[in-house]
């Protein structure tokens, strides 16, 4: 995508979301979910293919243009851009990168259109940030493979209408070996969804349990046609997604930050603004000056993925900063609007519960941490810095 074609993507997307989307926070709140209108003009303008091939109907941004998007749509609640995150991001990036042919032209056409939903089945209980205590187990048995196990936690999954699905194939194998992913249809025989999660925040984003009992598909349902490429499928995926939860992090950051200087321009404490009180003033510089380094970082990253430099050290570097700097951000925000920031009719009560997920899913900040410092000792930061 050209810059022209960008810039206007990204005009529009940014006046449908502060005038369509930001109005009915509190509706998606009370409702825990994205009404139908909204979901619908979202795959009209393409939203539901962004990250996706031009070839298969997609916009084809890069993933420096994928980040100025996210930025874009973390303004508002999360919920939105989870709508149809997981085809761009973690779900639909297996496909695009380990599907066969005949896959990728079955289900990608249809995923960049909205017409299907796809979910990232990873998570278990045992196997969160690191897949390696995987317990679902496929079996083959002559042309088919048979799925036992379950997930959790998993995005999207009860409105979804596939699912990319982690899997042991070999038994005998130990920590990230053995690990194949599958192309499940959601009403597959023996899969069963749990009803949605009912989280701390990002209302309107659903999260469920998966459970498969003997599930039976083809082995034309095996990603790639290659048993042992699930461990590399899922990291692939997840490394690009921390790029784009770093970059949603700015996006909601600058919501907060908005958020709070039009606070404490208009409220009163003696009959002056709040505006002009110092230690006001620094929680304020605190917070551009967080988020303008996250999105800094975000964006420098995001080069280096599109170069091919490093597809490690600067995703998990982003997605630790930026969602560790948003955490604070939110909290100063709540600050600054003292008690009426603690309201739930406030935006920036909402954001600070939204926030903490952050630091957990896509690889939690202790595991970002292990990435960067194994990156750095292999010497990854050299000769300067990759900054």
């Amino acid at each position: 995508m050209d810059t022209s074609e960008l810039d206007d993507v990204l005009s529009i997307v940014r006046e449908f979301v502060r005038e369509k989307v930001v109005p009915i926070e509190l509706d998606i709140e009370a409702d825990d979910a994205i009404p139908e209108t909204i979901i619908k003009e979202s795959a009209e303008m393409g939203l539901f293919g962004w990250a996706l091939p031009e070839e298969y109907g997609g916009l084809g941004m890069n993933a420096e243009q994928d980040a100025q998007l996210a930025m874009e749509l973390g303004y508002t609640t999360p919920a939105f851009r989870s709508v149809f995150g997981t085809n761009n991001g973690i779900a639909g990036q297996v496909l695009v990168n380990y599907g066969t042919d005949e896959q990728k032209s079955q289900w990608l056409p249809k995923l960049t259109s909205g017409e299907v939903v796809a979910s990232f089945a990873l998570t278990e209980s045992e196997a969160g940030s690191d897949p390696s205590g995987m317990r679902t187990r496929a079996v083959r048995e002559g042309d088919d493979y048979v799925i036992n196990g379950s997930k959790r936690f998993i995005t999207n999954a009860e409105s979804s209408d596939v699912l990319m699905v982690f899997a042991r194939t070999d038994p005998n194998a130990k920590g990230s070996k053995g690990i194949s992913v599958f192309l499940v249809p959601t009403k597959t025989a023996g899969v069963t969804v749990g009803t949605h999660d009912n989280k701390m925040g990002q209302a309107g984003a659903w999260t469920s349990e998966i459970f498969f009992d003997d599930v039976r598909i083809p082995a034309a349902n095996l990603i790639g046609g290659e048993e042992e490429k699930g461990f590399y499928a899922a990291m692939a995926s997840l490394n690009k997604g921390r790029l784009h939860i770093a970059a949603i992090c700015v996006g909601q950051a600058t919501r907060i930050l908005d958020e709070s200087v039009n606070y404490a321009a208009e409220a009163k404490q003696g009959g002056e603004p709040i505006a002009r009180f110092q230690l006001v003033q620094a929680m304020l510089a605190d917070m551009y000056t967080e988020t303008a380094a996250a999105k800094a970082l975000v964006l420098a990253a995001a080069k280096r993925w599109d170069s091919e430099e490093d597809r490690k050290l600067g995703p998990s570097s982003a997605k630790l900063f930026a969602s560790e700097a948003l955490g604070r951000i939110a909290d100063k925000g709540v600050q600054i609007q003292g008690g009426t920031g603690y309201m739930r009719e406030s935006a920036v009560e909402r954001f600070y519960r939204h926030a903490r997920l952050f630091r957990i899913y896509e690889g939690t900040s202790e595991v970002q941490r292990v990435v960067v410092a194994r990156q750095l000792l292999k010497g990854a930061h050299k000769p300067q810095f990759n900054l």
